[in-house]
């Protein structure tokens, strides 16, 4: 059971990471991968993950950042990824929902990652909000070039997904298939996801998912929570959840080449 979102630079953990991990560990979770969201948490990133053991990390710049997408940043990416413990090229893709950078810079942001990813033969870990036609156009020129893809955090429609799937892409799910409210579209979609594309994430501490019980005091997600997720995930699938789990620990070894 591997959780291939976590955001362990968040500030939410600044006080007992060490803790954290621990709980994830002894939780069952047998490995996790440390998103990098810009060049600062990417390179902090990749330190936790050699601070500590069966952690990966990603190196990239998330839309909400690619305003300050440079030149240097491919370069500073480069040498990050150089390193055994980064295992994919992002978090890059477009959000056209909050625009923090405009559409513009988060395409030329996106460009450049996918470039880079296609240079260095590594797989490339994305965001798509509200900028599914425009996420996919920039995408297909690249996808065979590329060892293989994952759009993280899927919360998309049924047709999307689809159009995901007919592409190749790996498709990461969240506790927000936990949410009654917002998440019913997407758990009816799970069964037409193929068990060798899904992957399973919390995205901690973001995201808690709002059926678990008791909830922690603090609200915070944190990665000792993804098996309830896989349980979950595994209920609506159908599917036993020790069968899905080492299914989706497959889907990571083969799409990131890591060993745990």
């Amino acid at each position: 059971m591997f959780d291939i979102g976590l955001n362990l630079t968040s500030p939410q953990f600044a006080q007992d990471r060490d803790e954290v991990v621990a709980r994830a560990f002894a939780a069952g979770v047998n490995g996790l991968l440390l998103t990098g969201t810009n060049l600062h948490e990417s390179e902090q990133a990749h330190q936790l993950a050699q601070r500590y053991d069966r952690c990966w990390s990603t190196a990239g710049v998330h839309p909400h950042d690619s305003s300050q997408w440079t030149a240097e940043s491919a370069d500073r990416l480069r040498a990050l990824a150089a390193s055994p413990e980064v295992v994919a090229i992002g978090e890059c893709g477009l959000d056209f929902n909050r625009n923090f950078s405009t559409p513009a810079e988060q395409e030329h942001a996106f460009s450049a990652q996918l470039a880079l990813a296609a240079e260095l033969g590594m797989p490339v870990f994305m965001h798509c909000r509200d900028a599914h036609e425009r996420f996919l156009a920039l995408l297909e020129p690249w996808l065979d070039k590329l060892p293989g893809a994952v759009l993280h955090c899927f919360t998309g429609t049924r047709q999307e997904a689809a159009d995901c799937l007919a592409r190749g892409l790996y498709l990461g799910i969240t506790g927000w298939v936990c949410d009654e409210r917002r998440g019913l579209e997407l758990r009816e979609l799970l069964p037409v996801i193929p068990a060798d594309r899904l992957l399973i994430e919390t995205d901690a501490p973001y995201l808690l998912p709002r059926d678990l019980s008791p909830k922690p005091a603090s609200r915070r997600n944190e990665p000792a929570y993804l098996g309830h997720i896989l349980e979950r995930v595994a209920h609506w699938r159908t599917e036993d959840a020790q069968w899905l789990a080492a299914q989706t620990d497959d889907n990571v070894r083969r799409l990131f080449g890591v060993e745990f």
